[in-house]
């Protein structure tokens, strides 16, 4: 008798087992859609399929250079940024003069900043070193000494040259945005306008108020004090 019980106990056991997995086998094919065999083999689709999975390969690697390229947390680390792919993303090796330009604001092409200043001077360090034949066309005439200095660079277009040679020109824009400020330059032929390379950089600094990077911080408040009348 307890053999016979033993017996049925175990039959039911295998029997709730083998629901349970055909069911789990079900869900796991209902979850994710497939191909009916027909589908797989048409040639259409899988053509459909591997541009899908290339693109799927593409994205990971966008990704991996957000992360690892793209966004970057000091100012040095942002510069960097942009010098390295502006070199890496050049598309016709030249050896032609290059000169720069401020970076801008996105929302007005005629305003700049220290910060837009920064930028552009250090990047003339950085593709000086790396290569680029950079030139300087904010140079006088003549060097001009004071009782306070001696100078040669100078935004005075009267003490500058009237012309400047066949050049490549960076330019570059920023835009501010809730703890970070988004940069974009670009190097381009004067004459065709082609960009002859690109590149952009996330200056992630997350700052809830960006206007000491800036410097327009609003004055604190103030207030009046005045005599009491009775």
């Amino acid at each position: 008798m307890l053999k016979s019980f033993i017996k049925t106990c175990l039959s039911v056991s295998a029997i709730a087992l083998l629901v349970s997995g055909c069911n789990a086998i079900s869900n796991n094919n209902t979850s994710r859609p497939s191909l009916n065999s027909n589908a797989q083999f048409d040639p259409s689709v899988q053509e459909e399929n591997k541009k899908v999975q290339v693109t799927k390969e593409f994205l990971k690697v966008a990704q991996d250079k957000q992360y690892h390229v793209t966004t970057q947390n000091t100012l040095e680390g942002t510069i960097d940024s942009l010098a390295t792919q502006m070199m890496r993303n050049t598309k016709v090796p030249s050896n032609r003069p290059v000169l720069f330009t401020s970076f801008v604001r996105l929302d007005n092409l005629k305003k700049t900043t220290e910060f837009g200043r920064v930028i552009s001077e250090s990047l003339i360090n950085e593709l000086s070193n790396r290569g680029f034949n950079v030139i300087e066309f904010r140079g006088q005439l003549n060097v001009s000494i004071d009782d306070k200095g001696e100078y040669f660079i100078s935004r005075d277009i009267g003490k500058l040259k009237d012309k400047i040679p066949n050049t490549y020109v960076v330019v570059g824009t920023y835009s501010r945005q809730y703890g970070k400020v988004v940069l974009n330059a670009r190097v381009i032929d004067n004459i065709s306008g082609r960009i002859i390379s690109s590149s952009r950089a996330i200056y992630q600094h997350n700052k809830r108020n960006d206007c000491v990077i800036f410097k327009d911080c609003k004055p604190p408040r103030t207030i009046k004090i005045v005599k009491e009348t009775k």
